[in-house]
């Protein structure tokens, strides 16, 4: 289920040093130095991409971080669905450019519909701010490949409209594609259907999750833990092996 990414898309990953990965920055975004800092771990060079820039600087991947990108008015990513440079990640990304969205860059990523279903309010109606564990159910995509399907992470989880929704029809065809990348584990903590964490699209280049992995990087920060940094690891084995 893993894709091969786009020339178009920069193909200079030739080493680990040699990947560059984009971070998108929308007003409103809170996460983008965190992200940033989370690739330079990962051993990549970390790119920043400003909301209207109508060029993607030729990375070899991109992330659209966390936050509350235009203050999440109308409806949260719906607003940065319209970016100029959104134009260029979606052509991209249908060519194979992967792309990752955590929490309000996964909500972009469903306005988009480069993933399908949405994203609602949480079924109790607050913020919700919490370590988070989850199960790896993809671990083939260009974002899970380090992982292994079953494995148990925690990463933090901190949103309000983190509720994933999707027709039925969808809920069925995403299971049978297995494309559920992440299912939470213990609590539902925001009322996602069928407990869906993450999900990823029909080639494996673009996943979506509501939890935050770069805040799981360091043992000193965050959970503790260094359960996210396999996302970043993981793209960038999927570019140097391409």
């Amino acid at each position: 289920m893993t894709a091969t990414p786009s020339a178009n898309a920069g193909g200079s990953a030739g080493g680990l040093g040699n990947a560059r990965i984009g971070v998108v920055t929308f007003p409103g975004t809170l996460d983008d130095r965190d992200t940033q800092r989370a690739i330079r771990l990962a051993g990549a060079e970390a790119v920043e991409l400003w909301h209207r820039d109508k060029d993607l600087k030729q990375v070899d991947a991109v992330v659209l971080p966390g936050g509350f990108s235009y203050g999440d008015y109308l409806r949260a990513g719906a607003i940065s669905r319209f970016s100029p440079v959104m134009e260029m990640i979606i052509e991209g990304a249908r060519q194979g450019l992967p792309v990752l969205g955590i929490c309000n860059g996964f909500q972009v990523l469903t306005e988009t519909h480069l993933l399908p279903g949405a994203m609602l309010r949480n079924n109790h109606l607050h913020f919700i701010c919490r370590d988070q564990r989850l199960r790896v159910e993809n671990a083939e995509t260009a974002w899970t490949n380090t992982y292994e399907a079953g494995q148990e992470i925690s990463v933090p989880l901190k949103n309000i409209d983190g509720r994933y929704v999707a027709d039925e029809r969808t809920l069925d065809e995403l299971e049978a594609e297995g494309r559920v990348a992440f299912r939470y584990l213990g609590m539902n903590p925001n009322g996602s259907l069928r407990d869906i964490a993450g999900i990823t699209n029909a080639a494996g280049n673009v996943v979506g999750l509501m939890p935050h992995p770069e805040h799981a990087v360091e043992p000193l920060i965050g959970t503790g833990r260094t359960d996210g940094l396999g996302f970043f690891t993981s793209v960038l084995k999927q570019l140097v092996s391409a």
